[in-house]
């Protein structure tokens, strides 16, 4: 693949990891016509199938690497991680080194508070949990708790489903499997009766019909990104769930509990590659509800959300490789536009939705013509 010469005009990012989305991010940042992207992965396999763009270059590099990493992101504008949550801080701390602004696509709880310590005092901006959830879906949480004189409850369910389920878990695999797996072990934040707790993943299920569908939800970890924060003392209930198809909670929780696999992540994740096939042809459900007082009178605002697979940039893509890269995309051209603060810890819930959903690439977003907003 060739290299690109970068012209005077060209923010030069970095997108760690070659995966299907990294892929998508490079993609749709190098087609803009405004950013010139390197992407970079220890696969060589997985670097090979990028397809070609003069915005496009490549590196072969190990993330544990600390002085090649440095290497790669000095000079450049932006680094973007979509590589698994567990290589996240060493980005973000190279990131620090080099003053390089960072975001990534994170749900994992840790890996975020030890990337607000890597922001204190720093010189670039530190962006985590951009994605879909955390990211997107804590972007209209705000927008709706703020319209509340006071908040009683925030209620957040976000599902990446196959359109066709056809399998006993009425699953097929959409994104990062180390990433679901993380989502349905570790503990889950939330704010019940006022007070910040964790619940445990998989739990409180509940069902919910939308258009005409039977869903159920329950607890995932990270989906909350850092609302527990910005809400506290704020609102009596607050919490986050995944959606999937009715069966899927009560077969995980065997595989994880009764079958240990929790304990043997590597065993699920080689299980569930192997068992479930991959589809393109998947829907995006995001569905918030807040209710609380405002005027006097307690109200409801709920916003629903169906995004599908469709073509972008002149590609085929799945509806969570769009939902989820165009989120961090938006991001960062608000970032470059100067639309969002140049150094520090920046919340998902500090960019206004509006803003957002006018971005080139946020309004993948609102484009679909089953978004719903919908008041009661």
């Amino acid at each position: 693949m060739r290299k690109f010469e970068k012209g005077n005009n060209m923010k030069t990012i970095i997108v760690i990891g070659a995966g299907k989305i990294g892929a998508t991010i490079a993609h749709l940042l190098a087609t803009s016509g405004d950013y010139a992207v390197i992407v970079a992965d220890r696969s060589e396999e997985q670097l090979a199938r990028l397809g070609t763009h003069p915005a496009l270059s490549v590196r072969t590099v190990d993330i544990a690497d600390a002085t090649a990493m440095d290497a790669l992101l000095t000079g450049a504008f932006a680094v973007l991680s979509a590589a698994p949550f567990h290589l996240t801080v060493d980005i973000a701390a190279s990131a620090a080194r080099c003053g390089v602004h960072y975001l990534d696509l994170t749900e994992d709880v840790e890996s975020t508070r030890q990337v607000k310590t890597l922001a204190k005092g720093a010189t670039s901006a530190f962006i985590p949990q951009c994605g879909l959830a955390p990211g997107f879906i804590s972007i209209v949480a705000q927008d709706l708790a703020a319209r509340f004189d006071t908040l009683d409850s925030v209620r957040m369910r976000v599902g990446a489903l196959p359109q066709y389920p056809s399998n006993a878990l009425n699953y097929n695999l959409t994104w990062s499997t180390d990433g679901v797996i993380n989502e349905y072990i570790e503990p889950c934040e939330a704010i019940v009766e006022g007070r910040l707790t964790a619940v445990p993943a998989l739990e409180e299920r509940e069902e919910f019909s939308l258009d005409g569908v039977t869903y159920e939800a329950f607890n995932t970890s990270g989906g909350l990104g850092t609302l527990c924060e910005t809400l506290a003392g704020r609102v009596r209930t607050l919490n986050y769930r995944t959606i999937r198809y009715p069966g899927h909670a009560a077969i995980m929780k065997a595989l994880l509990n009764d079958l240990g696999l929790r304990h043997r992540r590597e065993v699920l994740k080689d299980i569930l590659e192997n068992a479930l096939p991959a589809t393109t042809q998947d829907v995006v459900i995001v569905f918030v509800t807040v209710s609380g007082h405002r005027d006097g009178r307690l109200v409801q605002e709920t916003y629903a959300n169906k995004i599908y697979s469709g073509v972008v940039a002149g590609r085929m893509m799945s509806a969570i490789q769009i939902t989820t890269a165009a989120s961090i995309c938006a991001v960062l051209d608000m970032l470059a536009a100067g639309d969002l603060p140049a150094s520090g810890f920046i919340r998902q819930e500090d960019i206004a939705l509006d803003a957002f959903l006018a971005n080139r690439f946020g309004r993948h977003y609102a484009d679909s013509r089953f978004t719903e907003k919908l008041a009661g």
